[in-house]
């Protein structure tokens, strides 16, 4: 199933919708600031062995981060961090951003691994902020990537929709997407490392 919303003003009765989806543990593929995403309720663990399962990955070794729909989403996640990191943060989000922090002892439990940090990311993209708003909870999430040499992300929700038709339960199409990856940013250390340039600048930062 494929809809259509807007990100200037997402269609209240879609949005539940694809929240009714999402807590009877379904998949979405939907658009962000950055690329398009794959993800689910964080509650749900068969719908993440699901997520990993479709992109290949291994759940010891693999990155799935969280979109939050602002930051006082991201404490019950994350560890206290300092003054410094949570200026950067709250000048960066919503953004192009993943930050990586230390992760609660909650973190290892909902993803299956004993990862002791955590991706957040709270795209600038009234689509799935709503979305994620109106679950109550953030979602796992991770970048749908393409098989192709030269794309290495997928940009056309059409085409997205026929490639995951079969394989997830709902593809938003948010119009096209960008084909640069977020910026992720390591601040577990207390400080700033820059892990992969993406679509946010970094320079302010330091």
């Amino acid at each position: 199933m494929i809809i259509k919303l807007y990100n200037e003003q997402p269609n209240a009765r879609l949005v539940q919708q694809v929240v009714s989806v999402l807590e009877k543990g379904g998949i979405i593929i939907y658009p962000t600031d950055t690329v398009y995403g794959i993800g689910c309720d964080i509650t749900n663990p068969k719908a993440i062995e699901k997520i990993y399962k479709i992109r290949g990955l291994d759940p010891k070794k693999a990155h799935l981060s969280f979109i939050c729909y602002d930051l006082t989403d991201i404490s019950q996640y994350t560890k206290p961090f300092n003054t410094k990191i949570f200026r950067i943060v709250k000048r960066a989000l919503p953004g192009p951003y993943t930050f990586i922090f230390n992760a609660t002892t909650q973190v290892p439990k909902l993803l299956s691994s004993k990862k002791k940090t955590v991706g957040i990311r709270v795209p600038d993209n009234n689509i799935i902020r709503e979305i994620v708003k109106q679950l109550g909870r953030p979602i796992v999430t991770t970048s749908i990537r393409d098989d192709d040499d030269i794309i290495e992300y997928s940009t056309d929700p059409e085409l997205i929709h026929e490639k995951y038709e079969n394989t997830v339960d709902l593809v938003i199409d948010g119009g096209y997407g960008d084909n640069t990856p977020s910026t992720v940013v390591d601040v577990s250390s207390g400080d700033v490392e820059v892990i992969r340039e993406g679509k946010g600048e970094v320079n302010w930062m330091f």
